[in-house]
């Protein structure tokens, strides 16, 4: 039997990246196994949890629920690329102070839905932060240190707001 594969095209944390996959091949699957971003978790694979949450072009999606394929020609960004330097991203660095991580296995996604939250909203109110990361399963930390995590970023400015887009 044949295999057909697609070609396509990623910016993935500012690193530009063509590949061949197979049509059915997940966004989270080329994440992890083809370029070896492996902080892109895999929870449910039904797009419950938002371990495997990423930004396209900006926005928050679940890479479980996506094709390698829809992603041609988009930006990717993944907790790798919160710091590309290897130091901790404010954010991050809020989430280590206020303990807002456990077993850790959410945190990814957790960080990139903050950050989206940040960059829309810079001072968002406990409800707000609730809302926003209600999206995502944690079963470790309760939420209040992930929240307290959040306003701490928030008042360190640690993303810039969003610009008119």
């Amino acid at each position: 039997m044949k295999r057909t594969v697609s070609a396509i095209s990623l910016t993935v944390n500012g690193v530009g990246h063509e590949l061949a996959v197979e049509p059915r091949r997940l966004l989270v699957d080329c994440l992890r196994e083809d370029l070896g971003l492996t902080g892109t978790h895999i929870g449910c694979e039904h797009g419950v949890c938002g371990t495997c949450t990423v930004l396209v072009n900006g926005e928050s999606v679940r890479s479980c629920l996506m094709l390698a394929v829809q992603a041609d020609g988009t930006a990717v960004t993944t907790v790798e690329g919160l710091a590309p330097d290897g130091a901790l991203h404010p954010l991050q660095q809020a989430f280590r102070e206020a303990q807002g991580l456990q077993c850790g296995f959410c945190t990814p996604g957790m960080l990139l839905l903050a950050w989206e939250l940040l960059r829309d909203r810079p001072a968002p109110t406990e409800a707000e932060i609730r809302e926003a990361i209600s999206a995502n399963l944690c079963r470790c930390t309760g939420y209040q240190g992930i929240v307290e995590a959040i306003q701490i970023a928030a008042e360190r400015h640690a993303v810039p707001a969003a610009t008119a887009r």
